[in-house]
């Protein structure tokens, strides 16, 4: 099977490159802001997903069996809504399989526990640009899935944990929220659920999140603690009492897309 990853990479493209090669795969990759530094056993493709000839010129090259979609550009609305629906419209047409990776932004936490038959009620623009990819991707592609994670860590390479070595070694200013809390997911532990969904005959909406609920800062002293760093250097806020936008209390129940 030919595997193109949209998005390669990114962390989590990086990481599904490396599996769908393992399991034998032929693997194909974009990238579009970060370029790749693998270059010996992927081919890979400059790609916006705001050029739809440029997008079908790909596809039609890389002939792909399985598209998996990791690509985001946070609340840029032609990106982040609009590319995934050219996306699922290309992979429909050349007959290709889809997952299109979501995100729990698109849940303003109101119910705290959301499973997949949870309709979206975002608070932010990121949130709802996800959320209207979700509905997009679905309306053209019939046959895809949509799989929605949490907060992604794992390897040392994710922001998440760049920003607790650096809140811990006092090269960054900021705080962990306390009230900001969500399912985090390994990263590997994600890659091996999108490629086993793709290889089953599942479609519409799955959620893939871990099955703990932490708060930013929870999660921050387990990766303090795992790196050697001192847990107690980490500052605390609460997001309720900042500036920022965004839901506080989200966690995806991952129990029906896991039987």
């Amino acid at each position: 099977m030919t595997a193109l990853i949209i998005g390669g990479s990114g962390f989590l493209g990086a990481e599904l490159i490396r599996q769908a090669r393992t399991v034998g795969h032929a693997t194909a990759a974009t990238y579009h802001a970060t370029e790749p530094h693998d270059t010996s056993r992927t081919m890979w493709y400059p790609l916006d997903l705001r050029d739809t000839e440029r997008l079908d010129a790909v596809m039609t090259e890389v002939s792909p069996q399985l598209v998996i979609n990791t690509s985001s550009a946070k609340a840029d609305w032609a990106v982040t809504a609009q590319g995934p629906v050219r996306l699922a419209k290309a992979a429909a047409k050349h007959g290709s399989r889809l997952v299109h990776v979501s995100s729990d932004a698109v849940f303003s936490g109101a119910r705290i526990h959301y499973d997949e038959t949870c309709l979206p009620d975002p608070l932010t623009p990121y949130g709802a640009a996800k959320a209207a990819a979700e509905t997009g991707v679905l309306a053209v592609h019939l046959q895809a899935v949509v799989a929605r994670t949490s907060l992604i860590v794992g390897n040392g390479r994710s922001v998440h944990e760049r920003a607790v070595h650096e809140l811990a070694t006092g090269s960054r200013d900021g705080v962990l929220f306390t009230d900001d809390i969500r399912c985090p997911v390994h990263v590997a532990d994600l890659a091996a659920a999108l490629l086993e969904l793709a290889s089953s005959d599942a479609f519409g909406i799955h959620h893939l999140a871990g099955p703990d609920a932490l708060s930013r800062h929870e999660l921050g002293v387990l990766i303090a603690r795992r790196d050697g760093l001192d847990a107690s250097r980490l500052p605390q806020g609460t997001r309720a009492h900042s500036t920022l936008p965004g839901a506080l209390d989200v966690r995806l129940d991952s129990q029906a897309t896991q039987q």
